[in-house]
């Protein structure tokens, strides 16, 4: 249904102008008017700066899978309407508030919003901005924030994961599960096995770094993990599904093995057994992005911060799916729901691209 209800015989964006009174200076935004209904295009009076605020013009934004549930009306966050989707962005410095000393005009910057980056230009709290270190591209950098940062806490602050153990990533053609495999492999040196819901995306988890490939479609997921390190199990699952597929990972863990959710791309929310957790000693824990820049923005900074350092050493490389216009917003979301994508999307609008999102 929510393929259908982007996919209708509709303009591919609607062009509408919103002029505040006495604003001379507009830019365009992706718009949602109504929960379930296509994103219209709106030219939109730019306002002031607070002290503490920083406009930024936006180069790059993603569009995560979390965008399209907010659209829906079903993320755990739910803005007023009308409002404007994305989370996160890159772009550089236009105009900084009185009170703001850590960037300047001109800084290039990746920022975290709470739903308003799908538009060329954005006010933030300069709080929320990192500064883009020297050699680390525009594009690369506004994957981090989402994707990379859910990967690092996951991996590293969640599950404690060790040089040697192995990793299982379910989604793993997403953009969290590719982050996953980069961070687990490269920076962690761990051993991943990445499973996905086709050959095609086993095959790109194999070239993004992964050891061993399971495609959950073709059979049981615990049976292949089974095939492939023995009754021993895995040390650390980062599940993206749920459903049936976070239970078969479930059974996959080993001896004090640890499982972090970090999505639901398969649509169902599965319920732990207790008893798998006390035979084993395994821990089940989640991750929720967005919480830490709440609740703990220390840690979502410092991380954040280390995504930026390994990004500009080299150390992990962000993988970019494919490229839309601003305009093309809808078919953006159109080829999340469809599955089609892997990895980061990219929409373009004058210097803007957006990213793309979870599945299975």
């Amino acid at each position: 249904m929510a393929a259908v209800a982007w996919g209708r015989c509709l303009p591919r964006v609607w062009l509408r102008r919103r002029a505040g009174p006495g604003c001379g200076r507009h830019y365009r935004a992706a718009l949602c008017a109504e929960l379930k209904q296509p994103l219209a295009i709106e030219e939109v009076a730019s306002r002031p700066v607070r002290p503490h605020e920083v406009r930024v013009d936006v180069h790059f934004c993603g569009v995560n899978f979390a965008d399209i549930l907010v659209c829906r009306g079903q993320y755990q966050e739910k803005p007023q309407l009308p409002f404007t989707p994305g989370m996160e962005f890159s772009g550089t410095v236009l105009e900084t508030g009185t009170d703001v000393s850590t960037v300047k005009e001109g800084d290039r910057v990746i920022g975290v919003s709470g739903f308003n980056g799908m538009a060329e230009e954005c006010i933030i709290d300069h709080k929320t901005l990192w500064q883009i270190p020297e050699g680390v591209p525009l594009r690369e950098a506004a994957t981090l924030p989402v994707s990379y940062v859910t990967a690092i806490l996951a991996l590293e602050h969640r599950a404690c994961t060790r040089p040697g153990e192995t990793v299982l990533v379910t989604a793993a053609a997403g953009a969290t599960g590719l982050a996953v495999i980069d961070v687990a492999t490269n920076v962690l040196q761990a051993k991943v096995i990445a499973a996905a819901g086709s050959d095609e995306k086993c095959r790109l988890a194999m070239r993004k770094g992964a050891q061993s490939i399971v495609n959950y479609s073709q059979g049981s997921l615990k049976e292949a993990v089974r095939k492939l390190v023995g009754s021993d199990g895995v040390n650390v699952v980062i599940d993206a599904v749920g459903g049936d597929v976070f239970l078969e990972a479930l059974h996959s863990l080993a001896w004090e093995g640890r499982i972090v959710v970090v999505g639901f791309a398969g649509g169902t929310i599965a319920s732990v057994p207790a008893n798998l957790l006390l035979l084993k000693n395994v821990s089940a824990m989640g991750l929720y992005w967005g919480r830490y820049k709440e609740q703990n923005f220390p840690i979502f900074s410092r991380i954040l911060s280390s995504a930026l350092q390994y990004c500009q050493q080299g150390c992990i490389q962000p993988h970019i799916g494919a490229v839309f216009k601003l305009e093309e917003v809808n078919d953006a979301f159109l080829h999340v729901i469809q599955r089609k994508s892997t990895g980061k999307l990219w929409q373009r609008l004058r210097k803007i691209c957006y990213v793309a999102s979870e599945e299975k």
